[in-house]
């Protein structure tokens, strides 16, 4: 018997011999979603999770049904897809082969599992996914508008121009039985049935490149629809579709670069009666229009609401016909992110008066979203709030920071013909009088802020009560804890959180404010640590195809996707940097190692074919030689070889995607492309026998180490090393090397260097930005200032460190059905604790240190297994569930055992 036989005998056979229910099913789900109500996927791949007090449990074989009917299925009857008894242990992305799925339909469906034994579970509960559109041809509604044409001078586009709204009356005689609506407004919309709000969803559909994808929304209505007349009503906000043309950063309009219109609407509802009849209300030119009370709404601007003119829906006097319109060219797709919500509401801190009828707010946290209060007072009042994220040495707002595309009077910057001098975000209400108080909620807007500038305030000054905040963001669904014994630590994973959720409006931005746009750069070094915390899968989806979506004609891929026109060094065909350009393709990776979605790699091998083929046509001997580069690196830059660096990751990625694929030639192909760059950068930037890159700052280095392209790995962890001594075990990295700093150190076994790097309180670090009061991340190492961002994602990277290193979570094959399990305790941190529920089900890793005993409680999900490193002296004791485990492994000052699915308690000596 081998050592690691023994070690597993001993841990298994304890709980081996009681009797324990065998696996079952627990979670279920459709494309990542649990009990889908809309999705046009042809052939939806279905998931599940397993339940068991069972240690060592798997699965060897499965049986999937599915019915239309819901009782024949519970019945057994004859189902419309059967698998039969597949011998398999893939619970992940089983794709639906029956018979071609009808739109419109409720497909009810549930698993049966077999374990390691053969042991049969129960049937798992039903879960079901529902179709909304699966061809264009279903679409009965037409595009319509209000008849308006844009504007002929651009400085019109700053005057008033009320939204448009949109009712449509209609009788339901029977009674209902389900009832759907469909719909897609654009820029943004928000409906209504009988007076009440559909869903709770506010900035719908998601931001796209509309010439090539549009969005629509699948609600639920049969609650709202009431027998008798019912009235259904839509507002329309202008969003990314009807942008104002703002000269972001004086130079690009975002309407040369995507396509734009007058608000629009495609809608119908669809009644099921009970006694089977069906019934379609599509929007179309009898449909009725009017101006609403939002005169003006701008993504970056802000929105002015002017009460006086607000109408009912249930209004009949000064409507008029709803005019046909062509609408945008893209293909309507269901939206499948989750939804921007509302997801806290925060109330304020402090309201001081710091001028003449001026007040300012803080909120007391930097956030994304808008600012609601309630107020009463004469007819014609007009409230101004306007927002920053800091204040002015004399206590006046900060609006620097947040300006948009940096449109500043005093920087001489021009947003255009018509824009305002300073491209502030302000909000206006102008109240209509009523002897209740007032509520003013901002609804096609959303701004990054903490704190709020009010002018005009009626009466007495504004309460604290009078004044919320409302954060908004896309409503992921949190799947990471994390917690250990440094309260820093702790406190910056909670900025971190808080910056995440600021940058995530449908598309992941660099900032909520200032530009609000999603940048490739900022998801490459920063979705690792956002899927620790949260379910990314179909965020990261639509990220993806908005990449592809803008696939340049010559085959690059944007800096920014949806593209608004950025693109700094890039390589023509208005390409951008190739840092930049990785977003496409790492994603792509990201998807298949964290919920092993291959049919992403194969959906997007063709663009990405593509691209490397634009990418090889402008190398220059395998080379590149300028980029965006290490953006914020506090030292000079190395340009030339980040460039060369990213064009082979780009290849890298090229090899793995093909090998994936199973495509032999190109595999080969590719591998032979990147070895030959690796050995161009070698030959280029490698000063031979000093362990030396390029300028050897950090993060040359880093960058060198991170794609082992040094040949003697131990002296360029040498010269890293002698980099940080320079800087006094701070920081001097940029955008990229930040995250690459703590991938090497975790792959090199020195967390103690990451630790004490992590753990400087002073400038530049983590540590200084909270120690100055930071809530959310900055752009920078050093004070935000005038100038950049105070609520930045990027170096947030560091809270994939929290999980991957102090917890030591990390995956071992796509979809973490392997794990390691190395906690790697550093510094004066006694404990840590955590949690990540992928898409297998839950891991735990939870250690502390008392004395010289290392103690570390592991949770595998069933049909995962996992390789666990305890941290222990050289041939130290170790206890399972105090056994003592005989043949362990012992390498690099830990002990390691592999094992199956189950909770371990372990103790070492430390």
């Amino acid at each position: 018997m081998s050592a690691r036989t023994f070690v597993l005998f001993v841990l298994f056979l304890p709980l081996t011999l009681n009797a324990i229910a065998p696996l079952q099913v627990a979670q279920l789900s459709c494309e990542y979603l649990e009990n889908p109500l809309g999705i046009d996927v042809t052939k939806p791949r279905l998931s599940w999770t397993f339940s068991t007090t069972a240690r060592n449990q798997s699965q060897s074989a499965y049986e999937i049904v599915l019915h239309t009917d819901q009782k024949q299925l519970d019945q057994n009857k004859a189902a419309t897809w059967s698998t039969g008894k597949i011998s398999s242990s893939q619970n992940l992305h089983i794709e639906y082969t029956g018979p071609a799925l009808q739109s419109f339909t409720r497909y009810f469906w549930k698993v049966k599992v077999y374990n390691q034994n053969g042991e049969a579970s129960e049937w798992s509960k039903t879960a079901w996914f529902e179709t909304a559109m699966l061809s264009p041809k279903d679409w009965q509604a037409r595009w319509i508008n209000d008849g308006s044409t844009p504007p002929a001078q651009e400085e019109k586009y700053y005057e008033d121009d009320p939204m448009p709204m949109f009712r449509k009356p209609f009788a339901v005689g029977k009674k209902i039985s389900s009832a759907r609506l469909y719909i897609s407004g654009l820029g943004y919309h928000e409906a209504f049935l009988n007076g009440q709000k559909i869903g709770d969803h506010v900035l719908d559909p998601g931001f796209t490149t509309f010439r090539k994808q549009v969005l629509y929304v699948v609600h639920d209505i049969s609650s709202q629809v009431q027998k008798g007349n019912n009235i259904f009503g839509v507002q329309l906000g202008n969003g990314w579709w009807n942008p104002l043309p703002l000269r972001m950063f004086g130079r690009w309009d975002l309407r040369n670069f995507q396509e734009t219109g007058r608000p629009c609407l495609r809608a119908e509802i669809h009644l099921k009666y009970s006694d089977g009849s069906k019934e379609v209300i599509a929007s179309n030119d009898t449909w009725e229009t009017a101006p609403g009370s939002i005169t003006r709404n701008n993504v970056y601007l802000g929105e002015h609401q002017d009460a006086r003119l607000e109408r009912s829906f249930s209004e009949t006097k000064s409507w008029s016909k709803a005019s046909l319109f062509k609408g945008p060219s893209g293909e309507l797709s269901v939206q499948m992110q989750p939804p921007i919500r509302i997801t806290k509401t925060i109330r304020p801190r402090s309201i001081k008066l710091i001028g003449k009828d001026t007040f300012l707010v803080d909120m007391g946290q930097n956030f994304a979203g808008v600012a609601s209060f309630k107020v009463k007072g004469p007819a014609g009042t007009k409230i101004t709030m306007r927002f920053g994220e800091d204040t002015l040495k004399n206590g006046h707002l900060n609006w620097w920071t947040t300006v948009a595309g940096q449109i500043k009077e005093a920087w001489r910057l021009s947003g255009g013909p018509g824009a305002p001098k300073t491209a502030w975000q302000k909000d206006e209400y102008i109240l209509r009088g009523d002897a209740l108080a007032e509520t003013f909620v901002p609804r096609f807007t959303f701004h990054g802020f903490r704190y709020i500038e009010i002018v005009g305030w009626p009466g007495q000054a504004p309460s604290l009560d009078d004044i919320q905040g409302l954060r908004m963001n896309t409503d992921l669904s949190p799947n990471g804890s994390f917690e250990c014994s440094n309260a820093m630590f702790n406190q910056l994973h909670e900025v971190i959180q808080w910056t995440f959720l600021s940058n995530v409006f449908s598309v992941q931005s660099d900032c909520p404010a200032r530009e609000k746009m999603g940048y490739g750069a900022d998801m490459v070094v920063s979705s690792e640590a956002f899927l620790y915390n949260y379910n990314m899968a179909n965020f990261y989806g639509k990220t993806v195809r908005d990449f592809a979506n803008e696939q340049r004609p010559e085959g690059g891929i944007t800096e920014i996707a949806p593209f608004t026109g950025i693109a700094d060094r890039g390589y023509g065909d208005l390409s951008g940097p190739l840092g930049w350009q990785l977003g496409f393709p790492f994603l792509q990776k990201k998807l298949y190692e964290f919920y092993g979605d291959k049919r992403v790699i194969e959906q997007y091998y063709p663009a990405f074919e593509r691209q490397m083929t634009f990418l090889q046509s402008k190398a220059v001997d395998n080379l590149f030689y300028w980029d965006i580069s290490d953006h914020e690196a506090l030292d000079t830059k190395p340009e030339a070889l980040t460039a060369a660096a990213f064009y082979y990751h780009h290849a890298l990625l090229m090899t793995e995607f093909s090998e994936i694929l199973g495509k032999k030639e190109a595999t080969e192909k590719y591998q032979k492309l990147a070895n030959n760059i690796k050995r161009a950068i070698q030959n280029h930037y490698h000063v031979n026998g000093t362990g030396r890159f390029d300028n050897a700052t950090q993060s040359a280095q880093l960058f060198a180490l991170w794609y082992k392209l040094a040949p003697d790995r131990k002296q360029a962890l040498e010269v890293l090393y002698q980099e940080f001594q320079r800087h006094k075990m701070h920081v001097s990295t940029g955008i990229f090397s930040t995250k690459y700093l703590f991938d090497v150190l975790r792959e090199e076994n020195l967390n103690e260097w990451a630790y004490q790097i992590a753990n400087q309180r002073d400038y530049p670090g983590w540590g200084d930005m909270l120690a100055k009061g930071a809530t959310t991340l900055w752009e920078t190492w050093g004070d935000p200032g005038f100038t950049y961002s105070a609520n930045h994602p990027m170096f947030g990277s560091i809270d994939e460190w929290f999980y991957r290193s102090l917890l030591g979570i990390n995956p071992a094959a796509p979809g973490f059905s392997k794990v390691i399990i190395k906690p790697q305790p550093a510094g004066d941190l006694t404990w840590a604790k955590g949690a990540y529920q992928s898409v297998q089900g839950t891991i735990e890793s939870d250690w502390k240190i008392q004395g010289t005993t290392f103690s570390l409680r592991v949770n595998i999900p069933a049909n995962v297994q996992a390789e666990v490193w305890i941290k222990c002296k050289e041939n130290g004791r170790v206890t399972e569930s105090g056994v003592v485990l005989s043949g362990v492994q012992y390498r690099d000052g830990y002990a390691v055992v592999e094992l199956g699915s189950g909770e371990y308690r372990f103790e070492a000596e430390h």
